[in-house]
């Protein structure tokens, strides 16, 4: 179980550190191709977005990792499931179906970590 747990935990690193870091730094011209919802927001709330993923890819590893309050590994998760909402809900609403299902397989992976770890 331990090893499942962590195989979920980089899978949740990785894909939002590099997702987070794309969207943190790069303009929105270069994002809109791959994801054109961030027509829909403003360019601070593109980088809060992408500053918070980072934070919370970050933080489903290293405090388990380090055990320095290895708490903050499921409570990251179970933030981490709640961007994930926010993500299918803003796919929902531009009629997104299909990039939605990214964010359904990342929820259900947060939320799998969140509940092994806790």
């Amino acid at each position: 179980m331990n090893i499942w747990l962590w195989v979920g935990q980089i899978v949740l690193a990785s894909s939002f550190i590099l997702g987070g870091i794309a969207k943190a730094v790069l303009p929105k011209d270069k994002l809109r191709g791959g994801m054109p919802w961030v027509d829909d927001m403003s360019d601070q709330a593109v980088r809060g977005i992408g500053a918070v993923e980072v934070l919370g890819g970050a933080g489903v590893v290293l405090p388990w990792a380090t055990g320095i309050a290895p708490v903050l590994t499921p409570i990251a998760a179970v933030g981490l499931a709640l961007v994930m909402v926010g993500g299918f809900i803003t796919h929902a609403r531009r009629g997104e179906y299909a990039r939605s299902l990214s964010n359904v397989g990342l929820f259900v992976i947060a939320v799998l970590v969140a509940a092994g770890r806790f």
